[in-house]
């Protein structure tokens, strides 16, 4: 996170500057002996010094590239800091007016972008000063300027982003007071009674542009599994406002917050703001007129954009308000419990995208990731993409003939992007030129198409002739990657250019005919023009012939052995000569930039294209996993009934060593409203659990599914609490953890919602653990408000009584048999309750030693013989068969028995050895009959 020192108004603005710090830099301690060096104040600064410390003023949260010729020089704290960042030496500039070193270090500006790309992975801004005149043209210094800030929210370079990924910059609008409780769990007791927070969430990548309002406490609770999802890299918050009232913790250790001025988020400001990006009269087709804070929040994010990118934003060009009711909600727990995007483990592989995602170019793939984290709940919408699905997948040649064509396609989204906020090189046209080049092709592959979604998607596209033939007629086929490495602009362009090329490359030529051509004109015979690098090129004639050199030749030097001349004709050549690669350098970046705002200007047709294909791409996807895989097309309906008949988990299946058993699933708001799954460890009950609700997941994203058969009643929400975990640095226990989790189900659970439900109460006493598991199930079969469609797995058998006095609850289990000590998983769920859990057995399995076994089946024996006899005191004794004999390890003697009477009748202090003997022998007669 960068923090910063705030200024309050009416400070100074050439007071002390902040020493810039990262997320890492808490430990970064610079070896110098003061930790903020001090600085020359602007008067008594050099002119570029001056420039400097100009620029850094108006960007003191930011590390300053300051050009200066072949280099980026950075002074100061951005000295110290940049050195300990990059791993750069730290040297020291000539010593300023007052007599002190001024830190600084450099780095080339031909290669910033890598430096770039490790200073914001580290939560640094950096602010671009560049030189915005030639220097061969400038009167006096050079005039620099911060042409570009980049941040972790803005950084769009290939070498930053994951091309499966999207990166958000988000915007928060708080309303009310700003001591507005955080969601994560503080008191609310200072909350207004209904705070509504505006967010607005922007990949500058894409131009993917949203916004959403949050009310209420259940709302920041949303907002904040909504950040969490999304992972936003920087968060703008308003100045005033603590950015802990709003932000997860698990969000602030990985993002960068940035705190900007409150007039950022003014509602007219913004409202003008946005109708002025989007060139419209009113905000009401986008639906946000009546929503002042999501406007809000869009508008600081705008115009924020427009402060530190410096361009024009043109592939930003519309913005969707979102509700929760748009989509089904899937939770960050729940993405993470069933291994949705990522795995357990971490990373992409074993998760549902990993098996599912088979798109051919990265602007799909990011598309298939957001519907997995983004299902539907229209029903027309989410049909709509099923029958497309189907289409593809029955037409298996064209299919295939499509993502052949895909596959050649870039990530045109980001090609667009870049060229609009003026970044694009020549390489990024020509991959956009190729990207356009294939629209025809698919057009054409998928006229005979019929589903409703494909027609319209194919409509989208648009090849932009226009751009397209602009681009193949001015650049060339393999351009170098940035302009200024100059050859990449087609012979018969550019007259300037060709003449310019010419002379470049026909120099010599041009020399030995110009040589020529004066001897002619002379007579000298012995005339010879050369070149040097101290004088240019000359005309160089001999003592004995300077008699005949022509009025129009002016000396330029005197040798040893005659003169050197030049003529006006020479010195325009040598000045064309010299400055043609420069100037061609210079007309090509002219011409390229005039083209690339041509192309920015189409940006709306261009992205209109990219999106319509990397949905068809996602759409193909899906048809090539299901029928690879051998999925069918769910029917999906308004009604509670979920019905999959032999449905199998899409990831363990393909990555078991045994074959998958598959398994129904039957659920519905009346009589099956509840299943109680009972078995064995490691029998599959949480495979099953996952599986179920994967497959709604995929129904409602517009996949097929792994089944024979399945009806789908829309869910609005998943929630899924499967295994084990504890949040140490917040002093959170596993169980606590489990608790909190599952009160977050209880409070958010609606009777359209699903809800699995993994060992509740486990971590526990027995009794305790019982308790709370059967209150918990109780609670979801009978609460009246919501009765969500509920799988609950447990090891609490007692559980299963509750199928004989709650109406929907029912009882099932995962079947196991004995086989000679050992246990076999049929992984198989049958009606009806499991006898045991088989915990033993597993517990062999895993290899605890024969003696542990041994003991613990003594133990189960007893216990299952006498757990509950005295008060729910467990007896445990060393054998099963002593049980009757000897005293259990809590267990003490009963009050009548006669030898303990007996007992307690002797005066031990007045028995003599011989009695004592004699009534030894007795005792032991008497305990034995």
């Amino acid at each position: 996170m960068i923090l910063h020192r705030r200024r309050t108004r009416g400070q100074s603005s050439c007071g002390p500057l902040p020493v810039l710090t990262g997320r890492d830099a808490h430990s970064y301690s610079p070896n110098v002996s003061s930790p903020e060096p001090s600085r020359p104040s602007i008067g008594t600064a050099t002119p570029a010094m001056r420039q400097y410390l100009e620029a850094k003023r108006q960007h003191r949260d930011a590390i300053v590239f300051f050009r200066m010729g072949d280099f980026y020089e950075m002074f100061f704290e951005d000295a110290l800091v940049a050195a300990r960042a990059l791993d750069l030496t730290l040297t020291s500039r000539s010593k300023d007016a007052d007599g002190s070193a001024i830190p600084m270090c450099g780095i080339p500006y031909h290669a910033a972008e890598s430096y770039l790309v490790r200073l914001v992975k580290k939560g640094f801004r950096v602010a671009i000063c560049e030189q915005v005149e030639d220097p061969r043209k400038a009167k006096g210094l050079v005039r620099r300027e911060v042409v570009r800030v980049v941040s972790p929210g803005t950084f769009t370079e290939s070498g930053y982003l994951e091309a499966r990924d999207q990166v958000f910059l988000a915007a928060l609008a708080p309303s009310g007071s700003p001591e507005l409780s955080s969601p994560a769990g503080a008191a609310h007791a200072a909350l207004p009674p209904e705070p509504v927070v505006g967010v607005a969430l922007l990949d500058l990548s894409t131009g993917e542009f949203q916004t959403a309002e949050y009310t209420g406490r259940d709302g920041l609770q949303a907002l904040a599994d909504e950040l969490n999802v999304l992972r936003p890299r920087e968060v703008l918050v308003p100045i005033d406002h603590r950015s802990d009232d709003l932000i997860p913790p698990e969000l602030r250790s990985a993002a960068t917050v940035t705190p900007v001025e409150t007039w950022y988020f003014e509602l007219e400001r913004a409202r003008r703001l946005l109708v002025s990006q989007f060139r419209v009269q009113s905000l009401e087709g986008f639906g946000l007129e009546p929503h002042g804070a999501a406007t809000r929040a869009a508008g600081a994010l705008v115009q924020y954009l427009r402060d530190t990118q410096k361009a024009d934003l043109a592939h930003i060009r519309d913005v969707t308000f979102r509700s929760q009711a748009d989509r089904l909600v899937v939770d960050p727990l729940t993405i993470k419990h069933v291994e949705l995007v990522e795995s357990i483990q971490g990373g992409r592989a074993g998760s549902l995208l990993a098996e599912l995602d088979r798109t051919m170019t990265p602007m799909g793939a990011r598309l298939q990731r957001s519907w997995l984290l983004r299902p539907l709940v229209s029903l027309e919408h989410i049909r709509d993409r099923l029958d497309a699905v189907e289409e593809f997948a029955f037409r298996t040649t064209d299919r295939g003939r499509l993502r052949e064509t895909l596959k050649a396609i870039p990530d045109m989204e980001r090609l667009v992007a870049r060229t609009a906020l003026g970044t694009a090189g020549p390489r990024d046209l020509v991959a956009l030129r190729s990207s356009l080049a294939a629209v025809p092709r698919v057009r054409q592959l998928l006229q005979p198409f019929q589903a409703p979604l494909i027609a319209s998607l194919v409509a989208e596209l648009d090849d932009v002739v226009e751009v397209r033939s602009e681009i193949e007629r001015l650049i060339i086929e393999e351009p170098p990657v940035v302009a200024r490495e100059g050859g990449f602009i087609r012979d018969g362009v550019d007259p300037e250019v060709d003449e310019l090329r010419h002379i470049s490359r026909s120099a010599k030529q041009v020399i030995a005919d110009m040589e020529e051509r004066e001897r002619t004109r002379t007579g000298i015979s012995s005339l010879k023009v050369r070149y040097n690098r101290v004088f240019g090129y000359y005309i160089e004639v001999s003592k004995s012939n300077l008699r005949a050199v022509p009025s129009d030749y002016h000396r330029k030097q005197t040798i040893a052995g005659g003169e050197r001349f030049t003529t006006p004709a020479l010195k325009e050549y040598e000045e064309k000569v010299l400055g043609a690669d420069e100037r061609i350098l210079e007309r090509e970046v002219e011409i390229f930039e005039a083209l690339r705002r041509a192309v920015a200007a189409d940006a709306p047709r261009l992205q209109d294209t990219a999106r319509a294909l990397a949905s068809l791409d996602v759409l193909a996807g899906l048809a090539e996993t299901a029928t690879l895989q051998n999925y069918v097309k769910p029917h999906v309906h308004d009604g509670d009934d979920i019905s999959v008949a032999d449905g199998r988990h899409p990831v363990v299946e393909r990555n078991s060593p045994d074959p998958f058993v598959p398994n129904d699933v039957q659920l519905d708001g009346a009589s099956r409203q509840l299943l109680l799954l009972t078995g064995p460890n490691m029998g599959g009950k949480s495979t099953y659990l996952r599986q179920v609700a994967l497959i709604c997941i995929m129904a409602q994203s517009g996949s097929f599914v792994p089944a024979r058969d399945a009806k789908i009643g829309i869910v609005d929400r998943v929630f899924a609490r499967v295994g084990a975990s504890d949040n140490i640095s917040r002093g959170q226990s596993t169980f606590m953890v489990e608790m909190q989790e599952t009160a977050h189900i209880l409070h958010a659970a609606t009777s359209r919602s699903l809800v699995i439900l993994d060992e509740i109460g486990r971590g526990t006493s027995t009794f305790d653990g019982l308790s709370l598991a059967w209150a918990v199930a109780e609670h979801l079969a009978n609460n009246r408000k919501a009765r969500p469609r509920t799988l609950f797995a447990t090891h609490y058998h007692e559980l299963t009584e509750l199928a004989d006095t709650v109406p929907g609850v029912v009882n099932a289990h995962v079947a196991a048999r004995e086989w000679r000590d050992d246990i076999v998983f049929l992984r198989k769920v049958v009606p009806g309750r499991a006898d045991r859990s088989y915990g033993i057995q597993v517990a062999r399995l895993a290899g605890l030693p024969p003696g542990v076994i041994a003991r613990a089946r003594g133990i189960l024996e007893a216990l299952e013989q006498d757990a509950l006899a005295r008060g729910g005191r467990p007896s445990i004794t060393r054998n099963a068969d002593d049980l009757r004999r000897q005293l259990g390890l809590f267990e003490s003697a009963p009050a009548d028995d006669g030898v303990v009477r007996r007992l307690r009748e002797i005066d031990i202090n007045s028995l003599t050895p011989l009695e004592a003997l004699t009534l030894l022998a007795d005792l032991k007669r008497e305990v034995e009959d």
